[in-house]
């Protein structure tokens, strides 16, 4: 019996049914290194793009960024076959969107994104070398948590967003808020974010031993990317309160 027991993902783009819906009908099918290629290359658009964006801020250039990479990621998930067109630009996008969010976070705490970035590929890496060693295995049950904690979450997330119409917030979404409860929830959260790419690795080790097609590896790239901002900005988010402590 396989390792890979199914393809639950808390990742709402790598799911089962992005999979069956994507069996391929050609010769070239999808591979862990071409998935790997692709993944790095969407990390370069991203990090290329962030750069510029850090370097010079410009408030109608981020809404346009957000904006924009909200529909192609809505474009490649409905549209799969798409991916080797739409994962790039939403990698440019995405990148020019996180370059304005980290300047905002830089201009109040000097030196606060390099050490976002160091711990976002320390814990990529990481979790990567435990999952191929078998240290780290996506079992049923350990699925099922990670799923269930990240849909808890987008719940949280979800109200926050409702509130914030009313003038409200809840306090431990809040980047100041330095209490103890509130770093513990953000620990929590870039934790779930953390587990959650283990079944990103896990879902696209399986799909390409069940021979999906080429494009699933831009689209494996895509799911992956998604999980490494969600961690990314959520580090940010946890060295935010931390500093505010000092």
């Amino acid at each position: 019996m396989s390792r890979h027991l199914s393809f639950r993902s808390g990742n709402p783009v790598l799911n089962k049914d992005s999979f069956n819906s994507s069996r391929s009908l050609t010769s070239e099918t999808m591979t862990i290194d071409g998935t790997v290629n692709k993944t790095a290359i969407s990390l370069v658009l991203l990090a290329g793009t962030g750069y510029f964006t850090f370097s010079v801020v410009n408030p109608t250039i981020l809404i346009f960024c957000g904006l924009g990479g909200f529909v192609f990621a809505l474009i490649t998930i409905f549209k799969k076959e798409w991916a080797p067109i739409t994962v790039p630009i939403y990698s440019i996008l995405e990148g020019g969107l996180l370059g304005g969010i980290s300047f905002m976070y830089n201009s109040v705490y000097d030196g606060i994104v390099t050490n976002a970035i160091y711990l976002t590929v320390g814990i990529l890496l990481s979790l990567l070398m435990a999952y191929k060693s078998g240290l780290v295995k996506a079992t049923e049950n350990f699925k099922l948590g990670v799923v269930a904690a990240t849909g808890g979450i987008a719940l949280i997330y979800v109200a926050n967003f409702i509130m914030s119409f009313f003038g409200l917030s809840m306090g431990v979404m809040d980047p100041t808020n330095a209490s103890l409860m509130s770093i513990g929830f953000s620990i929590v959260i870039v934790v779930v974010a953390s587990l959650n790419l283990v079944l990103d690795f896990d879902f696209i080790e399986e799909a390409a031993e069940k021979k999906a097609p080429k494009y699933m590896e831009w689209y494996g790239a895509f799911g992956l990317l998604v999980t490494l901002i969600w961690l990314y900005l959520e580090i940010l988010r946890l060295l935010s309160k931390l500093n505010s402590r000092r």
